[in-house]
């Protein structure tokens, strides 16, 4: 029987050094995602990556008013993908962000090096299905778990290859709230191993 990961695509949310300890940025256990994200991705047809993107003088920095410490800048060591990432059946490559003036948390913001969105592409591809896992929980995965379940897919948040900022310490238990009640379904990873018809249990 084939596995029901063959209709869907695994989503990873912007597993950037920045956002991992050490980084500008750092999610408490960012890193943490990465060994789990690798286990699920041979499992997966179609597996894409997604990236902030900020030029240096981006709006959401603190020098222009934003939130946040300079992240992620082009080019930079920060906007990288973390390096023990497996990077080799990566499909497609997201950025969102990429321009001074303009925030964007949902990864469907972004494009590909062909200028098309994320949504374009999986709808080429006949995806129905998505799997969502990164970084952060509270931020860029909430978001783009809800604009996927908008657009109409099947959304899976992956909850043990994710980790928060939790600016406020119950940030991340709000958003995974937040995903259920708008209709997203959260599952572990060996859940979807299982689906795949492997019990390998992610650590």
């Amino acid at each position: 029987m084939a596995s029901r990961l063959v209709e869907g695509a695994l989503i990873l949310v912007d597993v950037q050094n920045d956002f991992c300890p050490g980084g500008a940025l750092a999610v408490d256990g960012g890193d943490e995602v990465v060994p789990i994200i690798n286990k699920l991705i041979p499992h997966f047809p179609l597996v894409i990556s997604t990236q902030d993107w900020h030029p240096a003088d981006h709006i959401s920095f603190k020098q222009r008013g934003g939130p946040w410490p300079p992240h992620c800048v082009q080019g930079s060591h920060g906007a990288d993908l973390h390096s023990d990432l497996k990077t080799n059946t990566i499909s497609h490559y997201f950025r969102k962000a990429s321009t001074p003036d303009k925030d964007d948390y949902s990864e469907f913001a972004g494009t590909d090096d062909e200028g098309r969105t994320l949504d374009e592409v999986l709808k080429k591809q006949g995806v129905n299905r998505l799997y969502v896992a990164g970084l952060a929980t509270d931020y860029c995965v909430l978001e783009t778990v809800l604009d996927g379940l908008k657009l109409g897919y099947e959304v899976y948040a992956v909850t043990d290859a994710m980790r928060a900022v939790n600016v406020n310490p119950e940030d991340g238990d709000k958003a995974l709230r937040k995903m259920s009640d708008n209709g997203a379904k959260l599952v572990h990873s060996d859940e979807v191993l299982n689906l795949a018809g492997t019990s390998v249990t992610a650590s």
